[in-house]
């Protein structure tokens, strides 16, 4: 239905409407709309927003884009979890109309008596506009209204007040309406902060056992596991994940490198579940799992889990729903193939065969490990599993538990990387891992700054089944740079352990598997040793973390700005947070070999700087500071300094404006 003013284009919009874009609490959201009218009176629009919880509404005039007179902008705070709402409001301007004729016929030189209808229409508006204005701020209102109708002052004296600052301040925020026409009605769903910053690292529980007196692994438990956290702690992680911790399948058990003979004492793949309700009896019972994840909490740590729905032959649905995998047909069921890989000891579930059937029983193996107090599930492959499960199951465990933060382990394409992101994901693996020019890196991080409505992105620099060519051949230098990318381009990342000691060495030549993976065996590791010898990346990884902690602009997705470099193998990009003003200026060499040198010329809005402004930038990886300003030079060696993480100082309230502008005046079609 056409309405007497226009309203189109309101974003975020996902899916036309049918899904909810997403937000955590905390987070400034832009929102932006196309409002326009006939004619040529002024048309401005409102942003109201409210909890779903909740009566109370805040509602901001939004501001017109400089470069599209039809586009507003505006912006709003959450402060709460669960559904918000937000709707873009059109109406006439009189005032902005009124103060546009008469600052033309002024300047063509009218008298007071050519003016005097339209000094008589802006006293009758101000009136009108300070009977609905509270009375802390309404006087200048008052007093323009009155100066408009004052005879005895010469013409730009009765003017004054009315195009002042203050009164322009006023009317910013408690406009003159007319002609209200109100939106539709948009959702936001909001989640807890950690579903937005995060720092993961993953571990093998049972390989945390050590050696015995003879140099053999022996299997790690949830005991020798908290140990373990404690160095995790300090290095700064927030969040500690375990693989599967069921027990594993005896049927067609993988032996070391994968192999399809499994040698007496192999451990087999903890994604070989035979029982996804119980944990392994060689790490403890349930009860120590939840001894371990109190321990975590008392250090910081969020326990994530890892949620793998596939089966070994031998688990109890193979025997009690055979109608959860594929049946072929000679009878027996469909192992998991992944061409040239095969997993032999892995069924693989078939969601259409008995959907709720299967729906029921996942639902409730979930929710023992919720109850068991996880709170964040790492989902194993979710792309090959129906989206609409994926939307059942979360918005079902969302309903009771809110905090549960789902991370879609979905190394795939675009369309279904959001498609996850829109059933309810609140965080995603992506390709990450293999983008390593600056060309490619640019192209990624600004697509996902373009989905930032409904996709956050988690950079994990390796996994137990990715050993990236650049780590292995990039050298020790490579691995800080992976790092310092990952940990600063968005605010989540994740580390795999092993990482930290330059592991690089693949199974075979153009393999992306380790040589004597974790996946198949016990892996203990010394990383005392390692530290004490200057063989560890933990020192850097710990300064990485603390910089992310102390600077919210690495905390944001949104503000991620590129900036020109005249040297392909250096990158430069910001973050901002508008709400404290912190700004951060990273510069990385992306040759591990060789020392680089670039000008960097800085978009000086994308920081909040004006043009040709000098600033000085604190480097916080060296300490060293610089003054810079719109094109400087920068030269990085691999030897001593991979990258530059400069923190701009503080400025005062207008470059907090100014830096949510950035936010908004970029967030465009």
């Amino acid at each position: 239905m056409t309405t007497r003013l226009g309203i189109d284009d309101v974003r975020p919009l996902i899916s036309a409407g049918s899904v909810a874009s997403k937000a955590v609490v905390g987070e400034v959201i832009p929102v932006t709309a196309l409002v326009w009218r006939e004619g040529h009176d002024a048309v401005s629009a409102t942003l109201s927003a409210w909890a779903a919880r909740t009566t109370a509404t805040s509602s901001v005039t939004m501001q017109v884009d400089p470069d599209d007179q039809d586009r507003v902008h505006g912006v709003f705070t959450p402060g709460t979890q669960g559904t918000w709402y937000f709707r873009v409001d059109a109406w006439s301007d009189p005032i902005a109309t009124w103060k546009n004729a008469v600052a033309k016929k002024m300047a063509a030189g009218q008298s007071a008596a050519e003016l005097a209808n339209d000094l008589q229409h802006g006293a009758e508006l101000f009136s009108r506009a300070a009977l609905q204005t509270p009375s802390d701020v309404v006087e200048p209102l008052f007093a323009a209204a009155r100066d408009l109708e004052d005879e005895s002052l010469d013409v730009d004296k009765r003017v004054q007040v009315a195009l002042s600052e203050e009164v322009a301040g006023i009317l910013h925020s408690h406009p003159l309406r007319d002609l209200l026409v109100e939106g539709a009605i948009h959702e936001v769903y909001v989640e807890r902060p950690a579903a937005l910053y995060n720092s993961w690292y993953e571990l093998f529980p049972r390989s945390t056992g050590g050696w015995d007196e003879e140099g053999n692994p022996v299997h790690g438990t949830f005991e020798t596991t908290a140990k373990a956290l404690e160095r995790v702690a300090d290095m700064g992680f927030d969040t500690v994940y375990f693989p599967p911790i069921h027990p594993i399948g005896e049927v067609h058990r993988k032996g070391k490198n994968n192999s399809v003979v499994a040698e007496p004492g192999d451990v087999g793949s903890p994604w070989a579940i035979q029982d996804h309700s119980t944990t392994h009896p060689d790490l403890g019972t349930m009860e120590d799992f939840q001894k371990l994840v109190t321990r975590a909490q008392e250090l910081g740590l969020e326990v994530a889990l890892d949620f793998a729905l596939q089966a070994s032959p031998d688990h109890p649905w193979a025997k009690s729903h055979p109608e959860f995998f594929t049946v072929l047909p000679d009878g027996t069921i469909a192992y998991a193939e992944n061409p040239p890989k095969k997993y032999q000891d892995i069924y693989p579930l078939n969601f259409d065969n008995a959907p709720d059937a299967i729906y029921h029983e996942i639902y409730e193996t979930l929710m023992i490990w919720v109850e068991a107090g996880v709170s964040t599930f790492r989902v194993d492959n979710p792309h090959t599993k129906p989206a609409n499960f994926w939307d059942w199951l979360i918005t079902r465990v969302h309903a009771t538990h809110p905090d549960v933060i789902f991370l879609a382990e979905a190394f795939t394409r675009a369309p279904r990387l959001f498609g996850l992101a829109k059933a309810g994901f609140s965080q995603s693996y992506t390709y990450f891992t293999w983008q390593t020019s600056k060309h490619e890196l640019t192209q990624f991080g600004q697509m996902h700054v373009d989905q930032a409505d409904i996709c956050r992105p988690n950079l994990f620099v390796n996994t137990p089944d990715i050993l990236h060519e650049s780590l292995q051949t990039g050298g020790r230098a490579m691995f800080a740079i992976r790092a310092v990318l990952a940990a600063t381009m968005s605010p989540l990342w994740g580390v795999y352990s092993g990482f930290e000691l330059y592991e690089h060495t693949p199974v075979a030549p153009g393999s992306e598997e380790y040589l004597d993976s974790e996946k198949y065996e016990l892996r203990p590791r010394d990383f005392a040793a390692a530290v004490a010898s200057g063989d560890s990346l933990e020192s850097y990884i710990r300064l990485l973390n603390q910089i992310r902690r102390d600077n919210p602009a690495l905390q944001q997705l949104r503000t991620l700005r590129f900036h020109d470099t005249d040297n392909e193998a250096i990158i430069a990009y910001s973050k901002a947070d508008p709400a404290s003003g912190n700004v951060v200026l990273i510069v990385v060499n992306l040759d591990p070999r060789n020392a680089q040198e670039a000008t960097v010329t800085v978009d000086m809005q994308a920081i909040g700087r004006h043009p040709g402004e000098s600033y000085t930038v604190q480097d916080t990886i060296t300490g060293s500071a610089y003054h810079w300003s719109e094109r400087n030079f920068v030269r990085l060696e691999p030897l001593r300094d991979v990258a530059h993480v400069f923190v701009l100082p503080p400025d005062d309230h207008a470059l907090q404006e100014q830096l949510t502008w950035r936010v908004v005046s970029d967030y465009r079609p």
